[in-house]
């Protein structure tokens, strides 16, 4: 049959999974205030993939691109926010040491200039710090033994 109409099997066998559920307006409706339960209830980070997954969870079987669809006339978007920690505390009344260097980065001798610069990486829930330390004349890390 799939043949002599011209259709996709894939098609035919989403059809025939899915041809109970009602898209009438009010299921329309009943659909988007769903989402925007999840939507809400996650805290605005989810996307249509996660939402599609959790309302599949529930029995509400939708594609993925409409719940797109809707979310985009809804004008819902998942926001990521990223945790920000203030790592610099420039009012402090510790003393500040001296430039100096005063940015002349070059030197002819070996181990008379190093600089050094500090990073901060996220593992899991917690903040990891790494140090490098450079020796201006040898452009070479401090090996640390």
């Amino acid at each position: 049959m799939c043949k002599y109409l011209e259709v996709c099997k894939n098609s035919f066998y989403y059809w025939q999974k899915n041809k109970d559920i009602d898209k009438t307006k009010s299921t329309k409706r009943k659909l988007m205030l769903e989402i925007k339960i999840e939507f809400e209830k996650h805290k605005q980070i989810y996307g249509s993939q996660r939402i599609q997954k959790s309302l599949a969870k529930t029995g509400i079987v939708y594609s993925r691109s409409y719940i797109a669809t809707l979310m985009k006339n809804m004008e819902l978007k998942s926001v990521l926010r990223r945790k920000y920690i203030v790592t610099t505390d420039s009012k402090h009344q510790y003393p500040v040491a001296n430039n100096v260097l005063n940015r002349e980065f070059t030197t002819l001798n070996i181990g008379h200039k190093w600089v050094s610069d500090i990073t901060y990486i996220r593992v899991k829930d917690q903040w990891n710090y790494l140090t490098t330390i450079i020796d201006l004349q040898t452009e070479k890390l401090l090996d640390g033994h």
